[in-house]
């Protein structure tokens, strides 16, 4: 499959997550050499209209080759401007959210609900797609609940409209986040179009990324969670599917090093109060792998002063051990 000038066999791509996908941690991420990131969902109107933080959380690495933005909205006037907006700034690709199962996204009839309304789907995906020149791709989910596992009839009404890529995440709406994802179900959305298709959900590492594969017969997988306080993951994966050299894992003083620079990047970004209050799960995700002591812990998790942070990371660190892809 071919995706922002990239082809690759089983393709691997990290997923939107709100609050984490930021520029500072893509920016990252890219670095080991993952085939596409993707930007944490932005809202379309507040983007156009610049309400506050909305355009910071698009903000892209003009300079990346592999960054996609993901929007989400309910009004195709809308979708469509902020998609052009987007493209104008840099993005290789535009993925359309109608996946998220959060209240406040859905009660805006945005986002997963919109599997609850397909022919207004398609005409928020016709509006982005004739905006913009780049490729178009969509992340949902199997249907908004058991009853409704409509996800194949849109797919096929996205490919027809012209979309490039789908990600189906192995789950309905109404079960969030619950009980395991449903990878075999992704198999009847592959099978109903010929544009590619990632699988998403409960993937961590090459082994869970194969069994989705095999389960789904999918093109790719897209990993979300799994690459929290691990970055390199994406490109770990891509590369254990397809017979590639590993990316060179951090350990001791080069992990130190990366987490401290992912650290001032995030402060550099944000600035220093906000950028504290961000960084915190970030360190916290970095110091779930290693033998931290709760004291220790606690203090850089709480620490206001950034020179202490960073005084402190050699030893918050230091058993740090990676789990194997």
């Amino acid at each position: 499959m071919r995706v922002a000038d990239t082809t690759k066999g089983p393709f691997v791509a990290l997923a939107p997550l709100a609050g984490i996908t930021d520029l500072p941690f893509r920016r990252l991420v890219s670095r080991f050499g993952a085939d596409l990131v993707v930007s944490e969902m932005v809202a379309s109107q507040e983007m156009v209209q610049a309400r506050p933080g909305t355009r910071e959380r698009a903000e892209l690495d003009l300079g990346g080759q592999t960054t996609a933005v993901q929007l989400a909205g309910r009004e195709a006037h809308w979708m469509a401007e902020a998609a052009r907006m987007v493209e104008g700034q840099g993005a290789r690709l535009i993925d359309i959210n109608m996946g998220c199962p959060a209240k406040k996204v859905t009660n805006g009839y945005s986002g997963s609900a919109l599997m609850r309304d397909l022919d207004h789907a398609l005409g928020l995906i016709d509006a982005v797609v004739s905006a913009v020149s780049i490729p178009v791709t969509l992340k949902t989910r199997l249907g908004w609940d058991d009853a409704t596992l409509n996800a194949p009839d849109l797919a096929r009404r996205a490919e027809a409209a012209g979309i490039a890529m789908i990600t189906i995440h192995g789950r309905t709406r109404c079960q969030f986040y619950k009980g395991r994802a449903n990878w075999p179900a992704i198999r009847a959305v592959r099978e109903a179009v010929q544009i590619p298709v990632l699988a998403n959900g409960d993937i961590d590492g090459a082994a869970s990324a194969r069994r989705a594969l095999d389960a789904s017969g999918a093109a790719g997988v897209m990993v979300g969670r799994g690459a929290q306080g691990r970055p390199w993951l994406i490109a770990q994966i891509s590369a254990a599917l397809n017979n590639e050299p590993a990316p060179a894992i951090p350990q001791g003083a080069a992990l130190v090093d990366m987490v401290a620079s992912h650290y001032e990047d995030m402060l550099s970004f944000y600035g220093s109060t906000l950028g504290r209050r961000v960084a915190r799960k970030h360190l916290g995700w970095y110091m779930d792998q290693a033998a931290t002591p709760a004291p220790l812990r606690r203090a850089v998790l709480t620490e206001t002063d950034p020179a202490a942070v960073l005084r402190d990371l050699p030893d918050a660190l230091h058993q740090t051990k990676e789990v194997a892809a």
